[in-house]
């Protein structure tokens, strides 16, 4: 390793760690000390990850608050140094951090706020595809109906949330003062997808979310219709698969409809 790599790394190590072996390579200005002008990086550093942290969890900022926010944050930089190029992705893991380090851990409504915010940031983020619409079904048969198979768009995605986050989500996005948060007795099943350039959510029925991921799944029409007769009238359930699927057509969820082997 050549001298110049040696004291980049040093640097590096400095900033991202903590060690502080690269003052001896650092000179005192005429006015400040070496371990004063060797602070300004690292605080440059963790400042400039926050405000990153700020712009894809910007509803999570509200809640908590700048103090709380920041604190959290270099939390989770000292936990979770910068290892891709694009600050973007910095912090994908905030839900799991939350989710699994106190305090944050006693109060799931957090991660489950990063959570909601990472599924839109990266459906707004999401590939571009095809979107299936009603008239492309019209090339089929009726009897072919119970072998067709779906595939989502690239921008959906499921979420499961423990608590009431998706409406404390929607009264700051709204300006309002959020509901206390609370657990919930059954999950929240969030569909998170892109619609033109807005990211979007809603929740599902517990029977629609389980059609939906088994779609997704690659399961086909017909057997996606039996299992919807476990739930509810026998006699409804191709009407309700029907009209499911109509929803996500409608709605852009789709991007491509097949014949299954």
């Amino acid at each position: 390793m050549s001298d110049f790599a040696r004291q980049q790394a040093e640097f590096q190590r400095g900033i991202l760690g903590g060690d502080d072996a690269v003052l001896s390579e650092i000179l005192d200005s005429p006015r400040e000390k070496r371990e004063a002008l060797f602070g300004v990086y690292r605080y440059a550093y963790g400042s400039r990850l926050l405000e990153a942290m700020r712009h894809d969890h910007e509803l999570l900022h509200v809640y908590l608050g700048d103090e709380m926010f920041d604190e959290m944050g270099h939390a989770y930089v000292k936990a979770h140094p910068s290892e891709h190029p694009n600050l973007r992705w910095f912090s994908k893991s905030l839900p799991d951090f939350l989710r699994s380090n106190a305090p944050y851990a006693d109060h799931p409504v957090l991660s489950d706020l990063a959570a909601l915010e990472k599924a839109l940031n990266d459906a707004f983020d999401a590939a571009e595809g095809p979107v299936l619409g009603l008239t492309d079904m019209a090339g089929f048969a009726p009897e072919a109906w119970t072998g067709l198979v779906f595939r989502p768009h690239p921008s959906a995605f499921r979420l499961d949330l423990a608590t009431n986050a998706a409406a404390i989500w929607l009264a700051l996005k709204n300006d309002e003062t959020p509901p206390d948060a609370t657990a919930l007795d059954q999950p929240a099943r969030l569909l998170i997808w892109r619609q033109d350039v807005t990211p979007m959510f809603r929740e599902l029925p517990a029977e629609e979310a389980m059609m939906w991921d088994e779609a997704a799944n690659g399961i086909p029409f017909g057997v996606l219709c039996e299992m919807l007769a476990t739930y509810d009238d026998p006699d409804g359930a191709a009407g309700r698969g029907a009209g499911y699927l109509h929803g996500w057509i409608t709605a852009g969820l789709l991007t491509e409809v097949s014949v299954g082997a």
